[in-house]
């Protein structure tokens, strides 16, 4: 492996910290404001990457999946990563379907506004001259959109099969019952190429919407 390639794997990694951080940061400043103090009494409601970092979903998968993606391996579309879960008491929710929707849709939200963000920054970084900089914000954008898409497959435990189990009725049995098998049914969900090709349009699209707004063409 070269060294720009270890370079745009490092710098890849840093961006995916950023977005897992503002991302679990979100569900566990929502789940506060919606009356569940569980997350902020164990110092989720932060913006320090280590508090929300897991140790195999944030380190030992996604630095995995980056050396096989550098080393052209097949095998890193089989890999996928996450932070720690954020820990929510439904108990202490007054209105459970409505603050659990809100709660879970706050990281992909977030992921948006962290794109945008990241897009205008950019924007401003190519005027002032410095397009490595402004190259590195478009990357947090695009990893950052990904992600949000990504998040929103409504099956457990992504956040969108918690909008989806409130929007059908679904029981917790029923959810616990498929989310006992989620992560298997996620990876192979992402192998199926019309799975792949729709999370890659909507991120790309976004961005490119994104970047007409502030004028980065």
């Amino acid at each position: 492996m070269d060294t720009q390639a270890m370079i745009n794997m490092l710098l890849t990694y840093i961006c995916l910290l950023i977005v897992i951080t503002f991302h679990e940061f979100a569900h566990a400043w929502v789940a506060w404001k919606c009356g569940d103090p569980t997350a902020k009494s164990q110092g989720r409601v932060s913006l320090n990457p280590v508090v929300h970092m897991d140790p195999i979903g944030t380190v030992a998968l996604p630095l995995l999946a980056l050396f096989l993606v550098a080393a052209d391996s097949r095998l890193a579309g089989f890999i996928i990563g996450w932070g720690r879960p954020v820990p929510v008491n439904p108990f202490n929710l007054t209105r459970r379907r409505l603050h659990d929707t809100l709660i879970s849709m706050a990281g992909p939200a977030m992921n948006v506004v962290l794109a945008f963000a990241a897009i205008i920054l950019a924007k401003v970084l190519v005027v002032a001259g410095q397009a490595p900089l402004a190259e590195f914000c478009i990357k947090l954008a695009v990893i950052s959109l990904f992600l949000c898409f990504f998040n929103l497959l409504p099956i457990p435990p992504l956040d969108g099969s918690h909008v989806l189990q409130h929007a059908i009725g679904m029981s917790d049995e029923q959810y616990l019952a498929i989310a006992r098998y989620g992560f298997l049914i996620v990876i192979l969900l992402i192998q199926i190429p019309a799975v792949r090709t729709g999370l890659a349009l909507a991120t790309s699209g976004t961005l490119q919407l994104m970047a007409s707004m502030v004028g980065l063409t």
